[in-house]
């Protein structure tokens, strides 16, 4: 059966659409800037459960998950549009005036102003979110780059959002009295942080080749920068941030994290480290496949990550 990236990449071949294949659209729109174009669908017991999250954290993460891909792109948010399908029982409630104040929480952090949208009965809550971003003209942050010896780097830990669905799934609630380190997983999966002011680094700096957001697992969005960058990767489990109590499969495969994966050449590691990211590979010639080694053993890395129609996922992005 063939999976959501599958039949994105046939609409892209089969209609000749140049514009599809990273984090964000690249359109042009005059001498100095490029603007990114984002859109996310978030839907009821697919994307969340209302029974484990809160109005607030909602709007929250219904704008970040966007926001992380302008943030993959070096780019700077600067508009949105929010479309919501919402059924008769949350209408009679505050739940839209607690939405979008977490909403505009987020957009005030990062400059973002609400521009439109539209809104509609629904069986089930349906969340749409556009964002449109700009980089200067010919400068944003692509999956294309990666080359040969580069570097692989990542922002913060990894694993966090999926120990946290894990919780949830078992019970565990945000307003429970919960151990630091529990309280920390489920807010990363909840009201996640995307790496805007990174991702401008980055590109302010020149310092990446490549960039992708990780929100499907690093198995798989390090497949699609090679995939995208006809290169392989070697990537040292050794080496990854992984949150505490989460696993090497959580980190590996979990997603949710968004955090941003990165690769830079050798001569800007010092560069990469003192933004406080960490190495975790390097980019190898597409003849050598992608690879993970743990502990003394090297084994094909196989891109597990989340992926609608695939197969059956679990928690709040399927049934458990």
């Amino acid at each position: 059966m063939r999976g959501e990236f599958d039949f994105i990449n046939y609409i892209k071949e089969r209609h000749k659409l140049k514009a599809i294949g990273d984090d964000c659209s690249v359109i042009p729109t005059d001498g100095l800037t490029d603007q990114l174009f984002t859109v996310d669908l978030l839907i009821e017991n697919v994307d969340f459960r209302l029974d484990w999250t809160t109005p607030s954290f909602l709007g929250h993460k219904a704008l970040a998950v966007s926001l992380s891909d302008v943030a993959a792109m070096g780019g700077t948010p600067k508009f949105a549009l929010l479309s919501l399908g919402l059924p008769d029982s949350l209408w009679k409630t505050s739940f839209l005036d607690e939405f979008y104040e977490g909403w505009h929480s987020l957009a005030g952090t990062y400059g973002v102003e609400l521009a439109g949208g539209d809104i509609s009965k629904a069986g089930e809550l349906v969340i749409d979110s556009f964002v449109i971003g700009e980089v200067p003209r010919g400068k944003a942050l692509l999956r294309s780059g990666a080359k040969p010896g580069d570097l692989i780097f990542v922002t913060g830990e990894l694993g966090g959002a999926s120990l946290g669905l894990s919780l949830l799934e078992n019970g565990m609630r945000p307003g429970d009295e919960l151990a630091d380190f529990h309280r920390d997983a489920i807010l990363r999966q909840l009201k996640p942080t995307p790496q805007v002011a990174i991702g401008k680094s980055l590109l302010e700096n020149q310092l990446a080749t490549s960039a992708i957001d990780l929100s499907d697992g690093i198995s798989s969005d390090l497949f699609h920068i090679c995939q995208a960058s006809n290169v392989g990767a070697i990537l040292d489990a050794s080496n990854l941030p992984i949150a505490k109590e989460a696993t090497l499969e959580m980190a590996l495969n979990g997603g949710e994290d968004f955090e941003l994966l990165f690769t830079v050449p050798p001569e800007r590691r010092l560069n990469a480290q003192q933004l406080g990211c960490t190495e975790v590979g390097k980019i190898a010639d597409n003849s050598d496949g992608i690879r993970v080694q743990i502990d003394s053993e090297t084994r094909p890395l196989v891109p597990r990550g989340f992926e609608h129609f695939r197969r059956q996922q679990r928690g709040d992005r399927g049934d458990p």
